[in-house]
């Protein structure tokens, strides 16, 4: 939330491509602070014009909303990413319970996407990125909107969790947390529900990769997530 008072912040990463979550849209962003920080006009999805997702681009970056769209899927967009290097990417702020994806037989929005957009999950390489709000801690024996079942998905496909392969952690028994949950107290509840895929043959052509720290995000009132840094070499 907020994101006209932490542009700041965002864009000491120096991003190319950037996935966040509770952005509004950036009409309102303009109209609550200057926005010279914004290159090229960003990728918006949502229902609520004070909070949805956004996929910012920097640096001979540009990004557009793909025509498989579905506008029911709320917060999950396919966007075509082009620029030095060339890829498809779903964009995800997966709204689980809301969209009714803790029902056993439901399978959620970002299951049910991974269905609806394969094809353009295969058309170039894809990256998956942001929230999605899911973790291997949560799974139930049956249940179709289980976290493992989305990651054995996107690993048939080729993609792969830039942090698993980089830090050999399992799922489910990640030791760095990417959300610190109500209290925003590093000894608080955390957990690890932010995510990057990527093709498999991205890992060598990484140069770099980093989670944020407690102290530099949530301590210092920007967010409770801290983000997830991938470079890769074009």
């Amino acid at each position: 939330m907020a994101l006209h008072r932490k542009a700041e912040a965002l864009m000491a990463l120096r991003p190319d491509v950037a996935v966040i979550s509770e952005v509004a849209h950036p009409e309102r962003l303009r109209a609550r602070a200057p926005c010279d920080w914004i290159e090229a006009e960003p990728v918006w999805v949502g229902r609520n014009h004070n909070k949805g997702l956004a996929v910012f681009a920097f640096n001979g970056y540009r990004a557009a909303l793909a025509a498989d769209h579905a506008p029911r899927l709320h917060y999950i967009a396919p966007v075509h990413i082009d620029g030095p290097l060339v890829f498809n990417l779903l964009a995800v702020w997966a709204q689980n319970a809301s969209a009714g994806g803790t029902r056993k037989r439901q399978q959620g929005p970002l299951r049910r996407s991974l269905t609806m957009h394969r094809a353009f999950l295969s058309q170039r390489p894809a990256v998956v990125a942001g929230d999605w709000n899911s973790n291997l801690i949560w799974d139930k024996p049956g249940w179709r909107s289980n976290h493992m079942t989305k990651v054995d998905i996107l690993e048939r496909m080729g993609l792969v969790s830039a942090y698993h392969a980089l830090s050999g952690e399992a799922e489910g028994a990640e030791t760095v947390p990417t959300h610190y949950w109500r209290d925003r107290r590093k000894d608080g509840p955390t957990y690890h529900i932010d995510y990057v895929f990527l093709p498999q043959d991205w890992l060598s052509g990484i140069s770099h990769f980093s989670v944020g720290t407690f102290e530099d995000w949530c301590g210092n009132g920007l967010s409770d997530h801290v983000p997830i840094v991938v470079d890769v070499e074009p």
